[in-house]
């Protein structure tokens, strides 16, 4: 009943409040700017529905949603989600593709955790990464996620991560 599935263009809504979960956890408080959660939710019905999708998402269904048969009796109420994106960057020795899956948005509803939903999603994303031929897999881990990914076989890398944030451009009057 906690199995995980491919998400569909239909799940969006609930990948966002899913990601505004973990936003607020990560921050230790709510944002109070809610004007991210439209483009989201246009960007992953657009990008869940592609026929060769470079984002996929896995998800586990509530389970008192589920019915006796395994089917969900309201469906895009979700417990738990890990998306993914595959990034196409220079190929090199390491990685003659150029191929590198980043994996972000790995949250859990705070109703349903400690059940092995995220590594149900994890364990099913990394899965569609190797059937892809995908070899390299990136992500950035909170302390609480940490033990999860390592379980699952990840390391720290050696490079740190660094991050710029540009301004855009001023107006000019006109």
């Amino acid at each position: 009943m906690n199995q995980a599935r491919r998400a569909t263009a239909a799940d969006a809504a609930e990948l966002v409040r899913l990601r505004g979960v973990l936003m607020t956890q990560l921050a230790g408080h709510r944002s109070a700017d809610g004007s991210w959660k439209e483009t989201a939710e246009a960007m992953l019905r657009e990008r869940l529905a592609e026929p060769d999708p470079t984002l996929v998402a896995f998800v586990v269904d509530r389970p008192d949603l589920v019915d006796r048969a395994g089917s969900p009796d309201r469906a895009g109420l979700l417990a738990a989600c890990a998306v993914g994106t595959v990034e196409h960057r220079l190929p090199g020795p390491g990685n003659p593709s150029g191929e590198v899956g980043y994996v972000f948005n790995v949250v859990t509803d705070p109703a349903h955790r400690r059940r092995g939903y995220s590594r149900n999603c994890m364990a099913a994303l990394l899965d569609w990464y190797r059937d892809r031929g995908i070899q390299t897999i990136d992500l950035r881990a909170s302390s609480e996620g940490e033990p999860l990914y390592r379980s699952l076989g990840f390391t720290l890398s050696r490079d740190p991560a660094m991050r710029l944030r540009l301004r855009p451009p001023q107006q000019s009057p006109s």
